[in-house]
């Protein structure tokens, strides 16, 4: 690690997301939200299992390693809209599993993403749609997942790949390909090769990302890998090279794969997780790995 350490990078995470919260889910949409608080302190000794981004927040505060308490690399907030008295069980359960987590905020059902901004937080993940909505008009890079047990560990880098337009990118080229077509966003692509693309709503996240993996040696040692997953194809790669690299941002690796379904790569890429605004896209990487739905841009009115 470097001397020239970068701030930490924050993320904010909901319960549902980090632990498999959906039999107590059930019973409160079920028998209601009194029947829901008696599950929880009748069950608050007894460990949740680990949800779908829980092995990516292990990863996340693993790069914590070595760094000064007073200098974490990353931190983890979590947002719960339990209560406090409901949200003990999962302070013991972030308590069993060992997660460095000191930081929550438990709003008994009111909003959480208001709070993102106050803890700094680059990233908000949660199972609730709203919220994500919410955060993402505010300016927060989030994403929604979808609860389930946690997927199976892969490599012991931390890997995230993310999609370009809409995602890394603002939605230019997807509205031009929805009003155009194929060859009229290949033309648009072609004619404006030299022109940096605008920034998503996950442009500063990659950014802070980007900070922190260039304080490690590049390569094999790095704890940390990425990757852009995108429909694109030649010749619509060159204008997110260019836009790339006249950010300074670095990514491993790049998949123009021309519209093939983006699962099996993301498979053999081995993410932690995929972030992108497609539904289709998702139910095609949701088969294997964990994703994230970034509600942004024409595909998402």
């Amino acid at each position: 690690m470097s001397a020239a350490t970068p701030p930490p990078l924050i993320v904010a995470i909901s319960s549902r997301a980090l632990f498999d919260l959906e039999d107590s889910h059930s019973v409160f949409e079920r028998d209601g939200i009194q029947a829901y608080a008696e599950h929880q302190r009748s069950h608050e000794d007894d460990a949740l299992e680990p949800g779908i981004a829980f092995p990516l927040v292990r990863k996340l505060l693993a790069l914590n390693d070595g760094a000064a308490l007073e200098a974490p690399r990353v931190e983890v907030i979590l947002l719960s809209r339990n209560s406090a008295d409901t949200g003990l069980r999962i302070f013991n359960s972030i308590q069993h599993h060992g997660l460095a987590i000191s930081r929550a905020t438990f709003t008994s059902g009111e909003p959480t993403w208001p709070y993102i901004r106050p803890f700094g937080a680059q990233l908000f993940l949660s199972a609730n749609p709203e919220s994500v909505r919410s955060a993402l008009a505010n300016g927060v890079a989030a994403a929604t997942i979808l609860p389930a047990k946690a997927p199976q560990h892969r490599h012991d880098q931390l890997r995230i790949a993310f999609d370009g337009d809409a995602v890394i990118f603002g939605d230019e080229g997807e509205r031009v390909s929805r009003e155009g077509g194929i060859d009229a966003f290949h033309r648009h692509e072609r004619e404006r090769a030299r022109e940096a693309l605008a920034g998503g709503p996950f442009r500063a996240f990659l950014s802070a990302l980007h900070d922190l993996q260039a304080a490690y040696p590049p390569g094999e040692a790095s704890p940390i890998r990425t990757a852009l997953v995108t429909a694109r194809s030649a010749p619509a790669h060159e204008r997110v090279i260019r836009t790339l690299r006249e950010w300074g941002v670095r990514l491993d690796e790049a998949l123009f794969l021309g519209g093939r379904p983006k699962g099996p790569f993301l498979e053999a890429f081995g993410a932690d997780i995929f972030f992108d605004d497609s539904q289709h896209n998702i139910d095609s990487a949701r088969l294997h790995v964990a994703t994230g739905h970034v509600p942004h841009g024409i595909s998402n009115p």
